[in-house]
């Protein structure tokens, strides 16, 4: 789905671009673009920005936990 139709910006783009070390709407303003025409997209870019941050800070606690998992069914 696009976030921001001035830059042509998805969100899958957005996701990559925090995945990748963007951890606020500075970084994704300077990387992408976003944000910086008509600002329509700020709102549904900084809630795509903070759900996948949460997604982000539990990854390490899902991988952890399985291979727990994987350990104790060996």
């Amino acid at each position: 789905m696009y976030v921001c139709v001035c830059k042509g910006i998805t969100e899958s783009a957005l996701r990559e671009a925090i995945y990748q070390g963007a951890d606020r709407m500075r970084d994704l303003k300077a990387t992408l673009g976003v944000a910086e025409q008509c600002g329509i997209c700020a709102c549904h870019a900084k809630q795509v920005l903070d759900q996948t941050l949460v997604q982000k800070s539990k990854l390490p606690d899902f991988i952890s936990q399985s291979a727990c998992m994987c350990e104790t069914a060996a």
